[in-house]
């Protein structure tokens, strides 16, 4: 059934491009940079733009203690839900929020310039092109008639940047949603059925202050902390040794990406704060992992007599690891796409983390897929002139209506 109707979907596809553009230009024109996370005014814009394309829109505002303790200012989460009839629910989930734009641009990132076919624009393919995908894909299977067994929910949410608790994590703890799979933002040239893991802590060594030319009389904190550090480092040289069987992950990864302390020049520290990062691939045991590198740094402090040293977690995001459903739901969405892009496209897995991790621990099957290049790095994805071509926006669009047309046959 699904093989006759591929020439329709895609010309229902093609009757809206240009709507679609539209649609994608007027989201990327609404900023929602995170931090500092106030999404509210995104999630109202993109909320009238799928109504007016007939789509019964929810809005889900989530309440403002949880996230001031998220460090945002409003997040206001879009669900939209279409029955066929009976069958399995698939739900698309995208982000609205975006990393700041910084310096550097040729284009306004808040203009959704077109140059060459090319649209420009923070947010532009990390994720603000798949809420048009994931929106025009079911706008396609609604306008086909087709007689599809099962729903579609798309799950519009706006925490992603910072982890996803109060976004998928809140609609699925707040049992608004309970879908059976999930299709969650990517890129259009891979399938990604497993990413990293993320662990951030916060280590603050702690000695005693002393006046500089007595430096004898306090515990300097300082110090304690540069052994800390030799001891992460070595860590993370070992780390080079371990290999994730998984295409696209590599290697373990641990960075100190924030440093502070000191009381003023003419005083030994008393304390010295640090962050850090320990990227955490889909065979390793989060618990383990933290354990572990807690060990190495309880290990550094102890080696400095008086110094102390308190750990405190700040995330621990668990590795998406692929699942039989997930795995059967991304060879066809490889089938599909090699068909319409015309070239072989594979599964694989990637080094970060995304919020799609929080369905998969609901143990909801989660795959990887959307509009973009090859890379986030072709799409300058988290730098100045992000862009999209505005082809592969066509080409995810037909390879998720297909998917989902074959899915729920």
């Amino acid at each position: 059934m699904i093989s006759l109707d591929v020439a329709r979907l895609r010309a229902l596809i093609a009757e809206r491009a240009d709507d679609q553009a539209a649609f994608l230009a007027e989201l990327v024109k609404v900023p929602s940079d995170n931090p500092p996370g106030d999404c509210a005014r995104h999630a109202a814009r993109a909320a009238e733009l799928l109504e007016a394309m007939g789509f019964e829109v929810e809005r889900h505002t989530v309440p403002e203690d949880l996230v001031r303790a998220a460090g945002m200012v409003s997040v206001t989460n879009l669900i939209v839900r279409h029955r066929f009839g009976d069958g399995p629910i698939i739900a698309l989930n995208a982000h609205g929020d975006v990393v700041p734009p910084g310096e550097g641009w040729s284009q306004d990132p808040y203009g959704a310039a077109v140059v060459d076919g090319v649209m420009y624009g923070r947010g532009v393919a990390v994720s603000k092109s798949d809420f048009a995908t994931y929106a025009f894909a079911l706008d396609a299977l609604k306008r086909s008639g087709l007689p599809l067994k099962g729903a579609i929910e798309l799950h519009f949410t706006y925490d992603e940047e910072i982890g996803g608790e109060v976004g998928p994590g809140w609609i699925l703890s707040e049992g608004l949603t309970k879908p059976d799979a999930v299709i969650s933002a990517g890129f259009a040239y891979a399938v990604v059925v497993a990413h990293n893991g993320c662990l951030h802590l916060e280590v603050e060594v702690k000695g005693k202050s002393a006046h500089a030319a007595l430096p004898h009389t306090g515990v300097d904190a300082l110090e304690a902390t540069s052994r800390v550090l030799d001891a992460l480092y070595g860590y993370r040289a070992s780390l080079k040794g371990t290999v994730s069987p998984t295409k696209g992950i590599g290697s373990p990864q641990i960075t100190v990406g924030l440093i502070s302390g000191g009381i003023n020049t003419n005083v030994v520290p008393d304390r010295v704060t640090l962050r850090l990062d320990r990227r955490i691939v889909p065979e390793e045991n989060p618990e383990t992992v933290e354990a572990e590198v807690s060990a190495v740094i309880r290990s550094a402090v102890a080696t400095y007599p008086g110094a102390s040293v308190e750990i405190r977690r700040i995330l621990l995001a668990r590795p998406l690891v692929a699942s039989e459903e997930s795995l059967r739901i991304a060879d066809i969405l490889c089938r599909t796409a090699e068909a319409v892009i015309g070239e072989p496209v594979a599964t694989n897995g990637v080094p970060l983390y995304t919020d799609a991790r929080l369905y998969a621990e609901a143990g909801i099957p989660v795959v990887l897929y959307g509009a973009g290049p090859r890379t986030i790095e072709e799409a300058n994805g988290h730098r100045a002139d992000e862009k999209l071509r505005l082809s592969d926006l066509t080409l995810a669009t037909e390879v998720v209506t297909l998917t989902l047309a074959e899915v729920l046959a």
